[in-house]
């Protein structure tokens, strides 16, 4: 299925503080997760072109719960707590580490993984644990190093060249690129990459219904034989 998913229609589904609240655990789902100042909520709604979708704060680690996002039915993204240096008491962090734990290793339909960084700051600690996590789980992973108007375009290239070099390290399926939300760098090839991990669940829905309309046919055609 090559042809891009239209994410201009996506729409929020639900917050929920743990896996148990979340819906069914069924189709596929993509998470984006992060440090708390890396973007995702900016890198969600410039994927959909929406302004609201995921709220923005200028205070990191406002996403304190797991956020589901339907592009259609039966494949969702869904934003996860950040991670870092939040400015939050001891106890709450303690809880969001703790549900973002429990859906990364528990929640069956997650078939990708969108890791965002700041394209000044990579690699920090956090963000190889979850990468060494997504590759032993044999989970591919899409590397976002966002904010990437930040730096001039050779700079850019050559920071991205680094952190692919340092990607090599973690084996496994991991793809690195860069991305702004302010200016538009990546998501073409960002939606390519979503829509690559969906085409399981798509493909699925799509041959549930050919078998769906054949049986149709050969009722019909069964009623036609009885008259």
């Amino acid at each position: 299925m090559n042809q891009l998913l239209n994410y201009r229609n996506t729409r929020f589904i639900t917050s929920a503080p743990d896996i148990r609240h979340l819906p069914t655990d069924s189709g596929v789902e993509i998470a984006f997760a992060g440090r708390s100042n890396a973007g995702k909520s900016s890198a969600l709604n410039r994927l959909t072109d929406q302004k609201s979708l995921a709220r923005t704060s200028k205070t990191p680690g406002r996403t304190q719960l797991i956020n589901m996002f339907e592009v259609v039915p039966g494949c969702n993204l869904i934003d996860l707590p950040g991670y870092g240096f939040a400015q939050v008491p001891l106890e709450m962090k303690k809880k969001w580490q703790k549900a973002l734990g429990e859906y990364l290793q528990k929640r069956e339909c997650l078939q990708g993984l969108v890791v965002l960084m700041d394209i000044r700051h990579p690699m920090k600690d956090l963000d190889q644990q979850m990468i060494h996590w997504a590759v032993e789980s044999r989970l591919p992973v899409l590397v976002l190093l966002t904010k990437a108007d930040k730096l001039k375009s050779g700079a850019r290239k050559q920071q991205l060249m680094k952190t692919r070099k340092d990607a090599l390290t973690f084996g496994g399926d991991v793809q690195v690129e860069f991305f702004s939300s302010l200016k538009g760098l990546g998501v073409d090839q960002v939606r390519a990459k979503l829509t690559e991990w969906f085409a399981p669940e798509l493909e699925r829905q799509h041959a549930l219904l050919a078998d769906e309309d054949e049986m149709q046919i050969d009722n019909d055609a069964f009623d036609g034989d009885g008259e």
